[in-house]
């Protein structure tokens, strides 16, 4: 057992429920080729990781991916419950620093995790921002339960008013750098990773025209 968790929080890939901004503007078979290229880069990035990795299902385990990494389902009502209860676990399992991220980040890599992991040697709590006002990746040396609880879950001012709560109770936090992920068609276009991707790039022209 490692001294650190990365937790990997994944949405099942089922047609209809990936990328549903996305989809209503390319349908749900091009969020769904989107999602799974999103999903091949998070495995890679965290494969090439020296830590112990547990990969949360949000229905059931699939072992297609991460085939030789523990895997299981999340547990809870919302999406802070189920990353307190992944948290919990980890701690439980005398993990020191746990991390966790999702699945859907197309410029996530193994340095920007693992710099996550190494701020929290010297801070309570690391966060990876998005640029739409949440966090890619959350890390903790101990449970913290209120970091998860009564948030405004995907809105805009979720990790300012998680900071707030923070700054109020003397923790202390180490921020990221900053990562924008794939919600929109505009996100989508404006991408390294789409621009970069032709198969990706003519699979979504087809399915569109």
């Amino acid at each position: 057992m490692t001294e650190a968790l990365v937790i990997v929080f994944v949405k099942n890939r089922k047609l209809g429920t990936v990328k549903t901004r996305l989809a209503k503007t390319i349908g749900d078979i091009g969020a769904f080729e989107v999602y799974s290229e999103l999903l091949k880069i998070t495995e890679k990035e965290t494969s090439a990781l020296t830590v112990d990795k547990h990969i949360y299902y949000s229905n059931s385990v699939e072992h297609v991916q991460w085939p030789n990494d523990y895997k299981t389902i999340q547990s809870g009502s919302n999406l802070g419950e189920k990353m307190y209860n992944a948290f919990k676990d980890g701690f439980k399992l005398g993990y020191k620093k746990v991390v966790l991220i999702g699945s859907d980040l197309p410029t996530i890599s193994a340095s920007i995790i693992e710099n996550g992991i190494q701020a929290l040697d010297s801070n309570d709590v690391v966060f990876g921002p998005a640029e739409d006002g949440g966090y890619y990746l959350v890390g903790l040396n101990k449970l913290n339960e209120y970091i998860f609880e009564n948030k405004p879950w995907s809105k805009p001012n979720l990790l300012v008013t998680t900071l707030t709560e923070l700054k109020v109770s003397n923790y202390s936090y180490h921020l990221l750098k900053t990562l924008n992920d794939i919600d929109t068609y505009e996100d989508l276009i404006v991408s390294d990773f789409y621009k970069n991707n032709a198969t990706l790039q003519e699979k979504i022209q087809q399915l569109n025209d």
